[in-house]
């Protein structure tokens, strides 16, 4: 009687050990699993080094068939027209991590012509009078407006 009393106690012990445990190390997955940050998203808009670093971030695999193992030609780049530097210009890249507003002149309230991501290969024009503002033009598109300054960093 004795053991039979110490066997059941000893079971729901041993149960309640194993729902303890497993429960914590599900609960451990789960928080794990939540906490990784999602794969940056793409957009058609991006130019193409953000597309570029977001397939190397999450490569997707290709089907190996016999026209993919086959090495494909590259084509020769054109070289583009660059405008010439003017005097006290230099290249730069954007430093701010959420990228940068262009503006048609310097200032908060002048026309907002769209924006430029972190990292972009830009060009610095000109400085305005009061120092805060900065004339770039954007090296994939030529593209010439106002961005806030200190939010750049010279290229060597």
């Amino acid at each position: 009687m004795l053991s039979n009393i110490l066997k059941v106690i000893l079971g729901v012990l041993l149960a309640m050990a194993i729902l303890v445990g497993g429960s914590a190390a599900l609960a451990i997955y789960f928080m794990n699993r939540t906490s990784i940050n999602p794969p940056k998203p793409v957009f058609t808009n991006d130019n193409a080094a953000v597309k570029a670093e977001a397939a190397k971030a999450n490569p997707t695999p290709t089907p190996t068939t016999a026209a993919n193992t086959q090495p494909k030609p590259t084509p020769k780049s054109v070289p583009e027209q660059e405008k010439p530097l003017p005097p006290g210009a230099y290249p730069a890249t954007v430093t701010w991590p959420q990228g940068l507003i262009l503006r048609s002149e310097p200032g908060v309230n002048a026309e907002r012509l769209g924006g430029v991501g972190f990292n972009a290969k830009v060009v610095v024009l000109e400085s305005s009078s009061d120092k805060n503002w900065q004339k770039i033009r954007i090296e994939s598109s030529g593209k010439e407006a106002w961005v806030k300054a200190g939010n750049t960093k010279k290229v060597e």
